[in-house]
């Protein structure tokens, strides 16, 4: 079951595409990663789906029906990047305030138990820090029981244990039947949580796919080493020096392999992997990948691993 759609969806600022003939359907019980840099069109497709702006041309759909349905919208959870939380008011105390827009809401105590607030409940939101107003924004986005929650850049500010126990609240609601788009600009947190990756670019869909499917669509992987230096290789698409190891990006390993060999250079802990979800990430949007034809590619379970889309038209800059 579709629950969210957007078909052509494109939407303008004056002279800026901020996105461009998005096309994008969210079933049922799905976990979606949308990946982009800052001003690939993240937020915008966002704020269409669940009825903020309007589409300049295409449309959106949510729940089978108009986004701008306040019916529709009931149904949905919510945490924009910027949240306003009144500073007067105590963390239990917005919590109900929002609590009693819905008829079934989750009780106060097992929400932000659930999101590892609970001992918040009776600060005011004015002095807590920032990751904690994070954690608490999105603990509300879950408090009417939603059938469909977007998050957008749900962790930013978290430290770590902060992160993995609001991942560990998303997980919870997934695992409950809930389905959910997730904006982040954190790869790892895709990587984590995501079971289909949509990677936008300039406004335009890039890839979509399964995090091992969009990590193989660049064909490339990682050869890791240890050498004190190494001569110019062929077929070496970027290079990285971390720690002492070289890790080299190349669509060919054991040419790279062989190329190494014959070179002489003496190198050690050699390891051939592939590539992590950021790899490919910025193979795609820096112009290494799909981007680098002037057409976007679509990937999904119904298409070919090739598919070009038949359209050439130059994409437009972004503003979110």
């Amino acid at each position: 079951m579709i629950l969210a759609r957007a078909v052509q969806a494109t939407r303008r600022y004056g002279d800026v595409t901020a996105l461009d003939r998005v096309d994008l359907d969210l079933h049922a019980g799905e976990l979606v990663g949308l990946l982009g840099p800052n001003g690939a069109g993240k937020s915008t497709l966002l704020s269409l789906l669940v009825g903020l702006r309007r589409t300049s041309s295409g449309r959106v759909e949510l729940l089978g029906g108009d986004p701008r349905d306040p019916a529709a919208r009931r149904r949905i959870g919510m945490t924009p990047q910027e949240t306003g939380l009144p500073p007067t008011l105590r963390v239990g105390e917005v919590v109900d305030f929002v609590s009693a827009h819905y008829a079934d809401p989750v009780p106060r105590a097992e929400l932000l138990g659930r999101f590892g607030i609970d001992d918040l409940a009776r600060r005011q939101t004015g002095g807590l820090s920032g990751g904690q107003k994070r954690r608490l924004a999105v603990a509300l986005a879950f408090v009417g029981r939603p059938r469909l929650v977007f998050l957008d850049e749900p962790t930013t500010g978290l430290d770590v244990t902060a992160r993995r126990e609001l991942w560990d609240g998303i997980r919870q609601f997934h695992a409950d039947g809930g389905t959910v788009l997730l904006s982040s600009h954190y790869l790892e947190e895709i990587e984590a949580l995501a079971h289909r990756v949509v990677v936008l670019g300039r406004g335009r869909v890039l890839a979509d796919d399964s995090v091992t499917a969009v990590r193989d669509l660049v064909g490339v992987r990682r050869v890791s080493l240890v050498a004190p230096e190494l001569p110019s290789l062929p077929g070496v698409r970027g290079v990285e020096r971390i720690d002492g190891v070289t890790h080299l990006l190349t669509t060919d390993a054991d040419q790279l392999v062989r190329d190494l060999v014959g070179s002489g250079v003496a190198f050690s802990e050699l390891e051939i992997r592939p590539t992590s979800l950021e790899d490919a990430f910025l193979a795609i949007t820096d112009g290494a990948g799909p981007e680098a034809t002037g057409t976007p590619v679509t990937v999904g379970s119904d298409a070919p691993s090739d598919a070009v889309g038949s359209d050439t038209r130059p994409a437009q800059p972004a503003d979110v």
